[in-house]
């Protein structure tokens, strides 16, 4: 049974590698062949291949009449693709981060996530409002494509020969690079699978509890996709992608996967008291957290990565003492919220100030 499990651990970390490895390689050579800048590559198709388990999850759920799973999947997907994956890519090495991305998608990233918690104060994502955010995706998707090609098509004006010819090479190959997204994709989903069923057989060997499985092991499965691909990103230096696909999932799991599961549910999705007091705003939070970070220089420093990392164990923490109501969840929350978090904010602010005061170029 070890023996088994580990080798279906490892080979499912394996076929991450390799999966992530292919994306970003025919994502990035992709995008150089279509006319499309890299950032709108990880911003739609390798954001939206890469949440292809949330989507499973949640639409699954929502037909098997469980659609309050689609929720939960949603926000801890959203928190750990900026706390935990971005935190991982920065640690790696620094992610440089375009001005169209702090002055576009990261406040529709934050709006969106405000508009899902207006949507929800009447206790539920209905129907029409899973409508209306899907047809925000479409929108979304149209438009970055759309005008990643026209400042493209603008950029590279000039001698018409030599760059007819390149275009020409680069479009022979854009079969075989989408042949490489694919292939990608389909080991991304297959070495999460088999990488989430070794890890939990390892923890139940190890005598861990099903509630600390679910709140770590499977929470964090689902966004196996996204780390994978954004930390091999940052290895071959697609900080583009690496970024892009961060705040492209976060769009997509909100507008598309949440949209489309609140669509086919025949309730809607519920939007629990609790949801409403603490995961939504955190997640919001979470979310108003990039600007500050994002305008310090129009990078992510290592220390950053670091803060993100931190909070997302503190996270992680509070999801288990809250859940066996332990002893020390009350100091841990006026540590924690009382002292921890609003000093952090105050201090990104002054550093955030201090940049925007000083222009620091992009």
């Amino acid at each position: 049974m070890n023996g088994t499990t580990l080798a279906q651990f490892a080979a499912g970390l394996i076929l991450l590698i390799v999966g992530a490895d292919l994306l970003v390689r025919g994502a990035s050579r992709l995008a150089m062949g279509v006319g499309i800048s890299p950032l709108v590559v990880g911003l739609t198709v390798v954001a939206f291949g890469t949440s292809s388990p949330e989507l499973a999850v949640s639409i699954g759920a929502a037909l098997a009449g469980q659609a309050d799973i689609a929720l939960g999947n949603v926000i801890g997907s959203n928190i750990a693709n900026v706390l935990l994956i971005l935190g991982l890519s920065a640690l790696i090495t620094p992610l440089v981060v375009t001005q169209k991305l702090v002055r576009r998608e990261v406040p529709l990233m934050i709006g969106v996530s405000v508009l899902l918690l207006l949507l929800g104060l009447d206790g539920a994502i209905g129907r029409l409002d899973g409508l209306l955010l899907f047809a925000g995706i479409m929108a979304y998707t149209f438009f970055a494509i759309h005008q990643s090609r026209q400042e493209t098509a603008e950029a590279a004006a000039g001698p018409e020969l030599p760059l007819g010819r390149a275009d020409r090479q680069e479009s022979g190959q854009t079969w075989r690079q989408i042949g490489f997204v694919i292939a990608g994709l389909a080991l991304l989903a297959l070495g999460a699978r088999w990488l989430i069923t070794g890890a939990v057989s390892l923890a139940r060997l190890l005598g861990l509890s099903e509630l600390v499985i679910g709140l770590t092991v499977v929470a964090v499965g689902t966004s196996l996709p996204e780390i994978a691909t954004s930390v091999m990103a940052s290895l071959r230096g697609e900080c583009d992608i690496a970024v892009g696909n961060v705040v492209g999932s976060n769009l997509f799991n909100i507008l598309s996967v949440l949209g489309l599961a609140a669509a086919v549910a025949p309730e809607g999705v519920a939007v629990p008291p609790g949801a409403q007091r603490f995961d939504l705003p955190f997640m919001i939070a979470v979310a108003l957290a990039c600007l500050p970070i994002f305008f310090t220089g129009y990078r992510i420093a290592r220390w950053e990565g670091t803060l993100f990392l931190a909070y997302y164990i503190a996270y992680t923490m509070y999801l288990i003492l809250d859940a066996v109501k332990h002893d020390v969840l009350m100091a841990y929350n006026t540590v924690l919220f009382g002292f921890v978090a609003p000093l952090t904010g105050i201090t990104l602010a002054v550093l955030a100030y201090r940049s925007w005061h000083r222009g620091s170029p992009p």
